[in-house]
């Protein structure tokens, strides 16, 4: 036995009696000392091999490109209520699977990033053919996840979120941080949405939409984007036009479209005039879909 899986055997009964001889303990709604178990076993999880954890979780998905099916595995999101409130945290995978959406209503907290550049044109990409929700389809500058990290769960100023931004921009697009520092990303707005993929997969998300002004160099990771473009306003809405008439087979992913319909171009006025901060609100949560 590998020495993590020792420590692991070892942790998990203090783990099971602590939750055992304490009614009110509970791993899935944390508290500051559940939190700390938590991270203690997630650390321990994650330091068993990727392959005895595949094994654990089945076959059924042995086809899945091996970068996005560990991250499936082993990235642990953050679970809210329809208020924002953490309650628990999951695996990506579980997150993703609409058997646990619709039964267990499993909502996780997410970000989606729009960079534009000193010419005030948004950087758009194209999501790798490998990824196992929404492969090929063309959305905002970066979607996804903050983790179930202290420094990922801070709710101040959505700095837990603005801290998983800067670290997901450098693993999809190899945008240096110190070209997006995390102060500079400002939080415009969150909506919650529901949206299948195919059959299987799907989204449920508390996303946080997070508007950023910098000229960056931009370096995409094919394990995650297969394309990237810079478009001003009217190449946004031939884009638009093209997707709603099917041709060329392109697609939008649905929080884009989302963001599109209901905020982009009158949050664009903003960003033209340097006064994004007065169009901010994250008291609201938008229900969209």
């Amino acid at each position: 036995m590998s020495l993590s899986s020792r420590l692991y055997t070892l942790a998990s009964p203090t783990l099971c009696a602590l939750t055992h001889n304490s009614p009110s303990f509970s791993l899935k709604y944390p508290s500051k000392l559940t939190r700390s178990l938590g991270f203690a076993s997630q650390s321990l999880r994650a330091s068993l091999s990727f392959s005895t954890r595949a094994t654990v979780m089945g076959d059924t998905d042995a086809g899945m490109d091996a970068v996005q099916r560990r991250l499936m595995f082993e990235d642990e999101c953050i679970l809210v209520d329809e208020n924002d409130r953490v309650v628990g945290h999951d695996t990506k995978y579980n997150c993703h699977l609409m058997e646990k959406i619709e039964s267990e209503n499993l909502l996780h907290r997410a970000f989606s990033v729009f960079l534009f550049n000193s010419r005030y044109e948004l950087l758009l990409q194209q999501r790798s053919a490998t990824k196992v929700t929404f492969p090929l389809v063309w959305t905002n500058t970066c979607c996804s996840h903050p983790l179930y990290r202290e420094s990922e769960l801070i709710d101040e100023n959505a700095l837990g979120t603005r801290n998983a931004a800067q670290r997901k921009l450098l693993d999809e697009l190899g945008i240096p941080a110190e070209d997006v520092p995390v102060d500079q990303f400002i939080p415009l707005g969150r909506m919650l949405y529901k949206a299948p993929s195919d059959g299987k997969w799907g989204e449920h998300e508390l996303d946080y939409l997070l508007f950023i002004v910098r000229d960056v160099n931009v370096n995409p990771n094919p394990d995650e984007v297969a394309d990237v473009k810079y478009v001003n306003r009217d190449e946004l809405k031939e884009l638009l036009r093209k997707a709603d008439a099917g041709e060329e087979g392109l697609k939008l992913s649905p929080w884009f479209r989302l963001v599109v319909d209901n905020f982009l171009f009158k949050w664009w006025d903003h960003v033209e005039k340097g006064t994004l901060l007065e169009a901010a609100d994250m008291k609201t949560i938008h229900k969209l879909a």
